[in-house]
């Protein structure tokens, strides 16, 4: 073939690569009642929360011993104790229903108290623990759910507790002081006959 016979290639476009990112993993997990064997990372998971935020108003970490003896007191009054665990046996977080007041009186009514794992936030693992626990609760004979939440830096738990039905039913100023300042708490109420 001579030159002047040959009919030039047409170019395909150009090619462009494309960065196709892998999948997000799936956040999953499990909600169960907890177990002795939880008891380190609960305390783990609490601790952070001491140390770091005024979400607890607690000042001082639990020892595992306390742990051990709440968790045998909760279980002794057939109160709901529940874990979320990852698909790998991570406790993801937990939540649990206490005697609001040691008085035969208010034995249908308790504090609940949920903690989870700094990188589980944001993923409604809260709602569903919160949910769950509710739905614990009212199993157990509870007809009464209180919470009460810090009314600076919790937020997300405020937004949480109305977010499932709890009407706020009262504020103290300034009842706590921990990192330097004072603190007041919101109390939240919800029923659960």
């Amino acid at each position: 073939m001579l030159e002047e016979e040959y009919e030039p290639r047409r170019l395909a476009k150009p090619f462009h690569l494309r960065r196709i990112d892998p999948p997000e993993p799936t956040f999953s997990y499990e909600i169960r009642a907890a177990t002795a064997k939880d008891l380190p990372a609960v305390r783990q998971i609490y601790d952070h929360y001491v140390t770091n935020t005024m979400v607890t108003l607690d000042t001082e970490r639990r020892s595992l011993r306390t742990w051990r003896s709440k968790y045998a007191y909760l279980a002794r009054l057939g109160l709901p104790f529940l874990v979320a665990v990852s698909p790998s046996g991570q406790v993801l977080g937990y939540a649990l229903a206490e005697p609001w007041i040691q008085k035969r009186a208010y034995r249908f009514t308790a504090e609940e108290s949920i903690y989870l794992r700094p990188a589980s936030t944001g993923k409604g693992l809260g709602k569903a623990l919160l949910t769950a626990l509710m739905e614990a609760g009212k199993q157990a004979g509870l007809k009464q759910l209180l919470a009460v939440v810090a009314d600076s830096g919790a937020d997300a738990s405020l937004a949480l507790h109305r977010s499932l039905g709890f009407t706020e039913t009262g504020r103290m100023g300034k009842v706590a002081y921990k990192f330097d300042r004072w603190i007041g708490t919101v109390m939240l109420q919800r029923s659960l006959k």
